[in-house]
C-alpha cells in the first residue's frame, strides 16, 4: 500500500527495512528525498529553483513610457535596459539603465533616432516541480545555490528520515544526478558576484543574452563560476557536513545543473557516476577522476538504466558487457538500476520502470543472478586493489566552458566540456595504449604538486598533461604546467595553445603572461611542449614518440580496452573485448623482470600465464572471444606452468546438430527437432516464455572419456550483428 512521503507509517518502514537489511548482512543508503531532484511540498517559491528571466521588447519611436512584466511571486525586477538596434543586433555602446519605474511603468527618455529595445532582467523562478515524487513528496525543487534552503531542507526532510535510525544509521545518504534544469540564477547573486568577483555585474546584464565583443566571454566565465561556487558552499559542502554530524556518509553524483566542477567532488565521500560510454567524458569517467584525485578508495556508477527496451530483453550478457565499460572507466562499485518492485497478487511478470532493467524473480534467467554477482564482485575486488595507473592528466578548461553559457539555457559544466575535449582524442588515447584521468584548476590547487618531471595529483603521478583546445587560462595553473614541462614532464596542447587569463578583471599583464609562457613552451626554440593542431592527423603518433605506453596492442585491437591498478607486489590488468566480434592479438605491457598468471574472474582460479620477453617489455597473446575479460596479474611470484596435454591423437567430436526433442513445461509431449534451433524460431512456440528442456541421446565410447582429455559443448561460431546505438 502506498504510504505518504515522511508520515509515521512511511518512517515505520523505513526502520524495518534498515534493520532487516542490516540483519541479512546488506549495506543501507537512503536517498534524502522523494524522486529526484530534491524538493517537496516544504519547499516554498522563495526556497525554489532559481532562474534568470530575461524579456524585451521593441518600442515606437513615438513612445514615452513601456510596461513591465508582470511579476509574480518569488520574482525581483533586477534591472531595466534601454538599447539602440543595430543590425540584427544592439548596439553595446548605447545601452543604459532606465531607473524612472513607478506603477509598473518604465518612463522612457528620448530615443527618436532609429529603433530600440528595452530589456529587463527578472530574478525569477524555474518552477520545476519534482520528478517521479512519492505521493505526499510532490513540489518544487530546492534551490541549490541557496544555504537557507539547504538548512531547512535538511531539517525539514532529513532529520525527519533519520528518525528511522536511531541506532544505527544507512552506510550513506544519496544525491541523484543534478537535474535542476533552468537553475543559472539566486536571490542574492548580485551581492555575491559583486562580492567575489569584485565589481558588479547589474550593469554588464545586457552582455549575458546579446554579444557585446571581446568582455562578453570574460562576463558569462565570471558569472559560471559564481554559479559553481554558490552550489560547492551552500549545497554540497552542507551536505557533507550534514552527513558526518549524522555519522554517514555522502554519495552523490556530482554533474548536470547547477554547473558542478569536476572539483566540486572534494565535497563527496562518494563519488558517483553512470553511462558506460568509455571513449567520451562521460559522467562516470568524471566521478572515477575525482576518486582518484582525492583519494577516495570507492567509485560508483549508476548501472543498467538503460540496458534495453524493452527492459525484459537484457540479458546475463548485456549486464556483463555495460559493466566491463563502467570498469574500464574506473569503477569499482556497481548501483543497479533496475529491481521493480511487484505487489502481490499483480499478473505475472508484474510491474517495471522505464529508467530500468528488470532484474527480480519475476526475469527467467533468475536463477543465473548469483553467477553473474559472483563476476561483478571479483572484478570489483580486484579494481579496489593498490592504486590506479594513468599516464595522462587532460586539463578542463573550466574557464573557456563558462564563456559560453547564456540565461536559459542548463549550465551542464560537464556537457559543455565533453564538446571542447572533443570526440577524437579519448579514443586515440586509449587505442594508443594510455589511460588517463581529468582534473581542472581547482582540483590542481587543491591535490598538485609538480615534482621530478611528474604532475602529482593527490598520490596520483602523471607523466603527460594534455590541454585540449583551451583558450584561457589562470595564471598559477599555467606557471606551474610549465615547471612541469621544463622538469621533463609531457606537455601536448591540441588545436590552439592558450592565449588570455580568463575573467572581467584580468590585466593585459595577465594576458602577457600567458601568451608569453605559450610563446615559450610551444614555439620558441628548443621549446620543451607540442602542440598538435590539425584535429584529422593521428595524435596517438603524437603522443607515441614522446612517451612509452603503458600497453601496446597489435593493430586492429582498437576495441580492447584496460585498466592497470598497482599494489606494493603486484601490477594488475583488467583486460576487456568490448565488442560483438572475436579480438586476437599480442599485448606487449611496459614492465620488467615479472612473471605472469591468469585470474579467471568467474571461476577464481589462479593459473601461469605464457609470456615473451623482449626489450619493449613481456608480451602475452590475447584471445578474446566477444565481451570477453580477463585478469592479468603479473608480480614476482613463480607458480608452476601448466602442463600441455602430450597427447598427439585428433580431435574426436560428435556431431549433436540433429534429432532433438523438446518439452516446453513439465506436461507437453516432447517435440522432435530435426535440426537443432531455437524455440523461437517456431512459429507455435514464438512467444513461449518459461522453461524448456531439450533433449538427445548419444554414445560416447571409452577413447572419449580418456580423463586425459577434456571434452568442449560447441555451439560455433557466433556471427556478429551491427551493433545497435
Amino acid at each position: 500500500k502506498t504510504l505518504p512521503f515522511l508520515s509515521d507509517g512511511f518512517i515505520d518502514a523505513l526502520r524495518f527495512t534498515s534493520e532487516k537489511a542490516r540483519e541479512l548482512g546488506l549495506r543501507f543508503d537512503l536517498t534524502l528525498g522523494s524522486g529526484w531532484p530534491f524538493g517537496g511540498p516544504m519547499v516554498t517559491i522563495d526556497n525554489a529553483a532559481g532562474r534568470l528571466r530575461y524579456e524585451h521588447a521593441r518600442i515606437e519611436p513615438t513612445s514615452h513610457f513601456v510596461k513591465v512584466p508582470a511579476i509574480g511571486a518569488g520574482e525581483k525586477l533586477l534591472a531595466v535596459f534601454l538599447a539602440h538596434v543595430e543590425g540584427s543586433g544592439l548596439d553595446p555602446h548605447s545601452i543604459h539603465e532606465l531607473t524612472n519605474i513607478k506603477d509598473g511603468l518604465v518612463t522612457l527618455p528620448d530615443h527618436s533616432a532609429g529603433q530600440y529595445e528595452v530589456l529587463f532582467f527578472i530574478s525569477s523562478r524555474s518552477g520545476m516541480q519534482v520528478k517521479r515524487p512519492a505521493v505526499g513528496g510532490e513540489g518544487f525543487v530546492l534551490d541549490h545555490m541557496n544555504r537557507a534552503a539547504t538548512d531547512m531542507y535538511l531539517k525539514t526532510v532529513g532529520e525527519r528520515l533519520m528518525q528511522a535510525f536511531p541506532a544505527n544509521p544507512p552506510h550513506a545518504i544519496f544525491c541523484d544526478s543534478l537535474e535542476v534544469y533552468g537553475s543559472d540564477w539566486s536571490s542574492d547573486l548580485l551581492g555575491e558576484f559583486k562580492r567575489r568577483r569584485g565589481y558588479d555585474l547589474k550593469p554588464y546584464l545586457p552582455a549575458l543574452v546579446n554579444d557585446f565583443g571581446p568582455e562578453t566571454k570574460a562576463l558569462r566565465r565570471d558569472w559560471g563560476l559564481t554559479l559553481t561556487e554558490l552550489l560547492n558552499e551552500r549545497f554540497l559542502a552542507p551536505m557533507q557536513e550534514w552527513a558526518r554530524q549524522h555519522r554517514t556518509l555522502f554519495r552523490i553524483q556530482d554533474y548536470g545543473v547547477p554547473g558542478a566542477a569536476l572539483s566540486s567532488n572534494a565535497y563527496a565521500d562518494l563519488p558517483e557516476g553512470e553511462g558506460a560510454q568509455w571513449k567520451t567524458l562521460s559522467a562516470t569517467r568524471w566521478a572515477a577522476s575525482a576518486s582518484h584525485i582525492y583519494g577516495r578508495g570507492v567509485t560508483s556508477s549508476e548501472t543498467w538504466t538503460w540496458l534495453h527496451s524493452p527492459t525484459f530483453r537484457a540479458t546475463p550478457l548485456d549486464m556483463k558487457a555495460e559493466a566491463d565499460r563502467h570498469f574500464l572507466q574506473g569503477i569499482n562499485q556497481l548501483i543497479g538500476h533496475g529491481w521493480p518492485y511487484t505487489a502481490p497478487g499483480i499478473e505475472y511478470p508484474g510491474w517495471r520502470f522505464y529508467a530500468a532493467a528488470v532484474f527480480d524473480e519475476k526475469n527467467p534467467w533468475w536463477i543465473v543472478m548469483p553467477d553473474v554477482a559472483r563476476y561483478l564482485q571479483r572484478v570489483s575486488f580486484m579494481m579496489r586493489q593498490g592504486q590506479t595507473v594513468n599516464d595522462v592528466a587532460i586539463y578542463l578548461p573550466n574557464d573557456d566552458a563558462y564563456a559560453s553559457i547564456t540565461p536559459g539555457r542548463d549550465v551542464n559544466l560537464r556537457e559543455m566540456l565533453a564538446q571542447r575535449v572533443g570526440r577524437d582524442l579519448i579514443p586515440q588515447l586509449l587505442e594508443a595504449g594510455y589511460n588517463f584521468d581529468f582534473f581542472d584548476d581547482d582540483a590542481f590547487k587543491q591535490t598538485g604538486r609538480v615534482e621530478k618531471g611528474a604532475l602529482w595529483l593527490g598520490t596520483n603521478r602523471y607523466q603527460i598533461v594534455i590541454l585540449p583546445n583551451v583558450e584561457t587560462m589562470r595564471p598559477e595553473t599555467y606557471r606551474r604546467l610549465e615547471e612541469f614541462a621544463r622538469g621533463g614532464g609531457t606537455l601536448i596542447a591540441t588545436g590552439q595553445t592558450p592565449s588570455k587569463a580568463p575573467g572581467l578583471k584580468a590585466t593585459e599583464s595577465d594576458h602577457s603572461l600567458i601568451r608569453e609562457t605559450s610563446q615559450r613552451l610551444f614555439t620558441a626554440a628548443n621549446a620543451p611542449a607540442r602542440v598538435a593542431k590539425d584535429p584529422l592527423a593521428p595524435f596517438k603518433n603524437v603522443i607515441g614518440k614522446l612517451a612509452a605506453p603503458d600497453l601496446t596492442l597489435s593493430a586492429g585491437a582498437r576495441d580492447i580496452g584496460f585498466v592497470h591498478r598497482r599494489t606494493s607486489d603486484a601490477d594488475i590488468y583488467f583486460l576487456v573485448n568490448t565488442s560483438n566480434a572475436k579480438q586476437t592479438g599480442r599485448a606487449t605491457f611496459r614492465i620488467a623482470g615479472v612473471r605472469a598468471e591468469w585470474w579467471d574472474p568467474f571461476t577464481g582460479a589462479v593459473t601461469a600465464a605464457s609470456i615473451e620477453n623482449e626489450g619493449k617489455g613481456p608480451i602475452v597473446t590475447l584471445e578474446l572471444e566477444p565481451y570477453a575479460s580477463r585478469v592479468l596479474v603479473f608480480s614476482k611470484r613463480s607458480l608452476p606452468a601448466v602442463r600441455t596435454s602430450e597427447a598427439t591423437a585428433s580431435p574426436l567430436t560428435l556431431d549433436l546438430s540433429h534429432d532433438w526433442q523438446v518439452s516446453f513445461g513439465s506436461s507437453s509431449a516432447p517435440t522432435h527437432y530435426t535440426v537443432l534451433h531455437s524455440w523461437i524460431d517456431e512459429e507455435t512456440t514464438r512467444y513461449f516464455s518459461g522453461s524448456a528442456t531439450y533433449r538427445k541421446v548419444v554414445n560416447v565410447d571409452n577413447e572419449m572419456l580418456d580423463p586425459k582429455r577434456k571434452i568442449y559443448l560447441d555451439f560455433g561460431e557466433g556471427k556478429p550483428i551491427t551493433e545497435q546505438p
